[in-house]
Parts: structure tokens; C-alpha cells; sequence
């Protein structure tokens, strides 16, 4: 039994037939209602159905604000982890667009993977900064950027392995975005979250003190 599943936004009644004359040469058996069935998706489905990925994203984004808050309780780290999260997908959204790459729903399926990485690698800079307190700063961050980067830069890496030598252009663009994100994301956790969280500790020092 054989379902053909045809997506295109337009076709006629004798671009179908041809499809499944094509189909049946290559099988080498006549396609009938008994052993074949034929499911059409349209675009108006394709177009609900980025839209729900779109609003599963922002849902995503939502809560993991919501987490990150509760699991710091201050506003100042939590609001750097959130910041650097949405920066690392404005700025592979800059790039994509730059490049003139269309987003499918797979792409924004990566967009979905990208926020768990960005937040993975700026919950754990945040964490051993503020709950190591024994340590000095430097020593604290030095040890989450060892971390951080060795995970970094082995999913860089197989990544962009993955983008060279992938046929499929739907991982093409999953793994381009990836790539992308991931270059950000150094810049973003590094860099600027690590320099708002050392003001905010160098304040609240200077707080404690007086």
C-alpha cells in the first residue's frame, strides 16, 4: 500500500495524474485506489502551522524567563541570561536574513534548540558566579569559560561538519542556524553577560561595605 503526499500550493488535476504515472513507472505497478492513497496538504495548513511553531518559540521564551528568575531571584543575572538568550536569536536572524536564507518550519524548530544551547551555557557562567562565593571572580569565571567553551566549540564544530557534508537541505538549514547561533552565543554569554554580572557583583560589594 503507497500514500503519496503531495505540497504544492498549486496544482491541477493532470499534474496529480502525472505524478502517479511517474510513481508507477518507477515501481513498476499500476497505482489504483486499492493500493495507493493520496493525502494533499495546502498552504493555508503550511502557513497554521508556522504560525503555531512562531508562537511555541515565544511560549518557549516565556517560560524559560520565567525560570530563570525564580532560580536567581535578582533581577539584574536573570535579566542578562534573557537578554543574551533573545540576542544570540536576534543576531542569527540578522545574518539569515543578510544571507537572503529562507526560514522553514525547521528553522524555526533550530530557533527552539538555539535557546536551550544559549541559556544552557549562561545559566552555567551565572551559577558558578553567584553561588561560588569562596573563589575569586576571576577564578570563578575562568572555570565556567573552560567549561562553556569545550561544550561550545564541540557542538561548533560537529555542526559545521554536519552543514558541510549533509545532503538534505532541511539539516542544511537546521545545522546553519545552529552554527550561527553558536557564534553569537560565545560573543553574548563571554563578554556581555559576563561583564553585567561583574558590575552587579562589584555593586553589591561595595553595598556591603558601607
Amino acid at each position: 500500500f503507497f500514500q503519496l503526499l503531495i505540497c504544492f500550493s498549486l496544482f491541477t488535476a493532470s499534474d496529480l495524474e502525472f505524478i502517479k504515472g511517474e510513481v508507477s513507472k518507477q515501481l513498476g505497478i499500476r497505482l489504483d485506489e486499492k493500493n495507493s492513497a493520496v493525502e494533499i496538504t495546502g498552504s493555508s495548513l503550511g502557513k497554521t502551522f508556522s504560525s503555531q511553531l512562531i508562537k511555541a518559540v515565544i511560549i518557549a521564551f516565556l517560560f524559560m524567563a520565567i525560570v530563570v528568575v525564580i532560580l536567581f531571584r535578582a533581577f539584574v543575572p536573570a535579566f542578562a541570561v534573557i537578554f543574551a538568550a533573545f540576542a544570540d536569536i536576534l543576531g542569527t536572524f540578522t545574518v539569515l536574513s543578510l544571507l537572503d536564507v529562507k526560514i522553514s518550519t525547521a528553522g524555526i524548530a533550530a530557533f527552539l534548540m538555539l535557546i536551550g544551547y544559549s541559556v544552557d551555557t549562561d545559566i552555567l557562567l551565572t551559577a558558578r558566579v553567584l553561588k561560588r562565593k569562596e573563589k575569586p571572580f576571576y577564578e570563578r569565571f575562568t572555570e565556567a569559560m573552560k567549561t562553556g567553551l569545550t561544550m561550545t566549540f564541540a557542538s561548533f564544530a560537529a555542526f559545521l561538519v554536519a552543514y558541510i557534508f549533509v545532503i538534505s537541505p532541511i539539516l542544511k538549514e537546521i545545522f546553519l542556524i545552529l552554527t550561527i547561533g553558536l557564534f553569537f552565543d560565545t560573543i553574548n554569554t563571554w563578554m556581555f553577560n559576563a561583564s553585567i554580572l561583574k558590575i552587579y557583583l562589584d555593586k553589591k560589594d561595595k553595598e556591603s561595605k558601607r
